[in-house]
């Protein structure tokens, strides 16, 4: 008698309604931490925006209520229609609410020529998450109201009366249910409605923070180019030359862009996508880099520019550029519904093609902004071929002399290739172990910490250094650090801070960036400083095994089983109890791990926050925890 399970029909689940939205909230919003929490008000903000850029609204209000638990959109837009469908009968509100993929922007008509959302999710996905929605539509006359809970009707829709007005408004409460932490930052939404402000110079935008008291109109009428200065303000570099190019096409698919170059030594490049966000770049980003490379170059070559012993990379071109660029696209192609990356292949060419020529032709009337440009470009070509240089002189070293004067605790690796080396910092002697017989040796290299390192915040570098573990770290790097910092010493590609996944592991890292941010941020700077995320939970259900980084994955792994799947779930305490052969599996292995790579998108920003979680004055953490206390329920704290 076989004893195999039996694989029929009746296994099949049918997710029906936005049934699969509340099963599966990630595939929708990018997940359930604060991130995602904030892309919910994203997603309406979106919606909102959509009737400026058709020519419908002039103003959106975004309001905060007290707790911070529920917010409020409201627009002066044409007004959600709250007729009924002619195949749904049901009212056109409660079916975009209700439905996924449904709405105005999937038609062949001119409803929404540009617009943010085209996957027709975006409200629908908000309501499913909430808690409660409320819809209020002034359109045609009159003002009708319609509720909802957990992406159901609650109410039927009711006519509450004349109005003269016409617009939407959406009040929602995030579902605890749904997300660990449903307390909306301000800040988060401040900032982020002040950038849309810049890039729709025309839309009057205003944020009401209730537990503040404040209300702010948000509106920045010199568009971009006030954005660029903003920005270059917030960097504190310099401005390699005073002038900024900018760039304007309002025939056809809008384009603007402005850019200028600072003393920074990496590139910042803010793309958008009518009016959203595209973090993760995407073909339109793609086509303004080759735009600036192809003017430079075309101007140096006008120009006869050229520098004996010496070859400029496009690196070298875009080393400080900063930039702001925002395109619309009546059909955008975004990967993913959080819409971090345009896909369009055709803005590639589209952005370079208006790009390049305007900005070759400004440079050529610009001389004196030309010169000091090229100067920079110079400067980072020699810096880079000098850097090169002397890690091409390291390479050649032998494996003896590679290792002269390093620390004893650190487990080399046989690879003296750096781009291709990876050092591991573990957190004590067990953890070490584990390591140092999981990892490839070739290219991969540990350093065990005895315990919490020195928290180095305010310290000089030479005291810094006066600490054993820090002082360590910086020998087996190679760069120096402070002032001494030189990044063409280093001899790792990757340095790879793999601690527990609990609340001591989390601060061991928090010291370790503090130190780097403040003594070798030219690490961060170059993409060479990441974080692992070693599993915490290991899940096994018959012979198959899932690792889950955190409660809410290991949620999601077990709502994803059958019903009646027999499953078994063990905690790690810390990496020291993994096997070498499970930490090699899920953590060090580049074919199966997942790493962070840390950048810093803001340094005031960076820099407060080290200030206010590790500075000598305390009255920024007790403000802190004071005020976190009463949302630390017993399940999230690790005892």
């Amino acid at each position: 008698m076989s004893t195999e399970t039996r694989y029929s029909a009746k296994d099949i689940t049918v997710l029906e309604g936005l049934e699969p939205v509340r099963k599966r909230p990630s595939m929708y919003i990018g997940g359930t931490d604060v991130k995602g929490l904030h892309h919910m008000v994203w997603e309406i903000v979106d919606n909102a925006v959509d009737e400026y850029l058709n020519g419908h609204a002039t103003m959106v209000t975004v309001t905060l209520h007290k707790g911070c638990a529920s917010v409020t959109v409201s627009d002066n837009g044409r007004g959600i229609p709250v007729d009924l469908h002619p195949k749904h009968k049901k009212p056109a509100l409660e079916l975009i609410l209700t439905t996924l993929h449904s709405g105005a922007k999937f038609g062949e008509g001119d409803n929404y020529i540009h617009s943010g959302g085209l996957h027709g999710v975006g409200s629908s996905v908000v309501n499913a998450l909430s808690r409660k929605l409320v819809a209020t539509i002034r359109r045609d006359g009159g003002e009708w109201r319609q509720e909802f809970k957990q992406g159901k009707t609650a109410s039927e829709l009711v006519k509450l009366g004349p109005s003269r007005l016409h617009g939407t408004t959406i009040q929602f409460e995030p579902d605890p249910a749904i997300f660990p932490k449903t307390s909306l930052d301000p800040k988060t939404i401040r900032s982020h409605l002040e950038d849309m402000s810049y890039i729709h110079a025309g839309l009057q935008i205003r944020f009401k923070d209730e537990d503040a008291g404040t209300e702010e109109d948000l509106s920045h009428p010199g568009g971009i180019p006030e954005f660029l200065n903003r920005l270059v303000t917030e960097s504190g570099k310099p401005k390699a030359c005073e002038q900024s190019f900018t760039f304007n096409r309002e025939g056809g698919e809008r384009l603007e862009a402005a850019l200028v170059w600072t003393e920074a030594t990496e590139e910042s490049v803010r793309s958008y996508v009518n009016g959203i966000r595209t973090s993760a770049g995407g073909t339109h980003e793609a086509g303004l880099k080759a735009a600036v490379v192809k003017a430079i170059r075309d101007y140096m070559e006008t120009h006869d520019i050229r520098i004996k012993g010496l070859t400029i990379a496009a690196e070298d071109i875009r080393e400080g550029l900063v930039a702001v660029l925002s395109v619309f696209v009546r059909e955008p192609m975004f990967q993913g519904q959080t819409k971090e990356k345009l896909n369009n292949p055709e803005m590639t060419a589209a952005v370079e093609g208006s790009v390049r020529p305007a900005l070759e032709a400004w440079l050529n009337s610009s001389k004196t902004a030309a010169d000091a440009i090229i100067g920079r470009i110079v400067l980072a070509a020699r810096a880079r071929q000098a850097s090169r240089e002397a890690v091409s002189e390291v390479t050649r070293k032998s494996a003896t002399t590679r290792r002269l004067n390093l620390p004893g605790k650190l487990a080399d690796c046989k690879s003296t290739v750096m781009d291709e080396t990876e050092l591991f910092i573990v957190e004590g002697d067990g953890a070490g172990g584990s390591a140092k017989q999981g990892r490839n040796n070739r290219f991969q290299a540990v350093l065990p910490l005895r315990g919490k390192i020195l928290n180095s915040e305010g310290l000089t570098t030479e005291k810094a250094l006066a600490n054993q573990e820090l002082k360590d770290l910086v020998l087996a790097l190679g760069t120096g650090a402070g002032p001494r910092f030189n990044i063409a010493g280093l001899r790792y590609g990757k340095l790879i801070l793999l601690m527990d996944a609990d609340a001591d592991g989390y601060h061991i890292s928090t010291l370790l960036l503090a130190f780097l941010f403040r003594n070798m941020q030219g690490l961060i700077d170059a993409g060479r400083v990441y974080i692992a995320l070693p599993p915490l939970y290991r899940i096994d259900v018959g012979k198959e095994t899932h690792w889950a980084k955190d409660d809410n994955h290991k949620a999601e792994i077990l709502a994803s089983l059958r019903a009646n799947a027999k499953f078994e779930v063990s905690r790690f305490k810390g990496l020291g109890e993994m096997d070498a052969s499970v930490l090699a599996a899920t953590t060090l292995d580049p074919r199966h791990r997942t790493l962070l790579r840390v950048r810093v998108e803001s340094i005031l920003d960076t820099d407060r926050a080290f200030v206010d979680l590790l500075g000598k004055d305390p009255a920024m953490r007790y403000q802190f925890i004071m005020e976190e206390a009463a949302r630390a329920s017993a399940e999230a704290l690790d005892v």
